[in-house]
């Protein structure tokens, strides 16, 4: 009998991870595509396009088709999703594999037809679905299968979906417009309103990573920083504190941490017990930001983790149904 390297996939919004059975995450490149404005033809997809954002010349046009949680530009996001699929599974003309693929919580149902028809395309016999939120939850092992009640907050870099989880399906739902593409641009913000600085996202986010947290760093971490003075339009070189930055995004974390609570205060009493025993489970890259767990944990008296390997929860959720599907039929959408 032929063997078939059956993966799954998180098509997140700010990047497309695969995971083949047998062999683990084998491939994870952002969801970018560079397109020429004037013939619309691509020009490259993933991290070829990725290292072109701010570098690009008048008539290169660097697009994110998936944002907010949202497919943007259906046509752009089915040719990405075509060749990173195709150059994973490759030419198997007998033995073509199926998979189980989560999608940002906001594309359509149309939408999603027309994503397993793309997928067909790539050289994937099936393609099954799995709720986002669900799969996050697998992913960071959440005891949600049974009678048992679990929060789940998938912070990616567009949106942040939350869920209250019960007897294997969504209890409570929410997604707010906030995740980790929101505190770049709040840091970039700041830098332009205090220091007349303008900074690129590629510089942000890194200046995200080294200095940003959800409370204060003790001790402060200092970080030199170069972009342009907007003043006299030259290149200029600075300091910046990690203090500074936690003032950037501390509107985002706030946000953030209200969206926590209106999740617990609309759940049935009987789960919120359970989620004030078992906590809150933050997933996505999001998660990350320094701090984050503790604020929120702080800031509502419950007990707040960071899944291991949170940014890859998702995609790790769907190899779960991957290596189950009979145990986990129940939990894919019917298609």
């Amino acid at each position: 009998m032929a063997q078939t390297n059956d993966i799954a996939i998180d098509l997140g919004t700010s990047n497309v991870v695969i995971y083949m059975k047998g062999r683990g995450i084998v491939f994870r490149e952002p969801s970018v595509v560079a397109v020429d404005r004037e013939t619309q033809n691509i020009i490259a997809f993933g991290l070829e396009a990725y290292r072109m954002i701010g570098r690009t010349p008048a008539n290169v046009n660097v697009v994110r088709p998936l944002a907010q949680g949202e497919l943007l530009d259906f046509d752009l996001t089915s040719a990405m999703l075509r060749y990173f699929v195709s150059s994973v599974v490759g030419k198997h003309l007998i033995a073509r594999p199926r998979a189980v693929m989560a999608v940002p919580t906001g594309v359509k149902d149309m939408e999603k037809k027309a994503l397993i028809s793309t997928m067909f395309d790539a050289g994937v016999r099936r393609t099954q679905l799995l709720d986002k939120n669900i799969a996050a939850a697998l992913g960071a092992q959440l005891n949600f299968l049974g009678p048992y009640g679990s929060l789940v907050v998938d912070i990616s870099a567009g949106n942040t979906d939350l869920a209250v989880l019960y007897n294997s399906s969504v209890s409570v739902i929410s997604s707010v417009h906030i995740g980790g593409d929101h505190f770049d641009d709040a840091i970039i913000r700041y830098l332009r309103k205090k220091y007349n600085m303008l900074i690129g996202e590629r510089t942000a986010e890194q200046i995200k990573i080294t200095l940003g947290g959800a409370v204060r760093r003790d001790p402060a971490v200092v970080m030199d920083i170069t972009g342009r003075n907007l003043i006299s339009g030259l290149p200029k070189t600075m300091s910046v504190e990690s203090d500074e930055i936690y003032e950037a995004v501390l509107d985002q974390v706030n946000d953030l941490i209200e969206a926590v609570q209106v999740v617990v205060e609309r759940t049935p009493p009987q789960l919120a017990s359970d989620v004030f025993d078992s906590g809150v489970t933050l997933t996505g890259g999001g998660a990350l930001l320094y701090g984050l767990a503790e604020a929120v944990g702080n800031a509502l008296n419950i007990p707040c983790r960071v899944s291991p390997d949170a940014r890859d929860c998702v995609v790790m959720g769907c190899a779960r149904v991957l290596s189950d599907p009979s145990g986990m039929r129940h939990l894919l959408a019917h298609s």
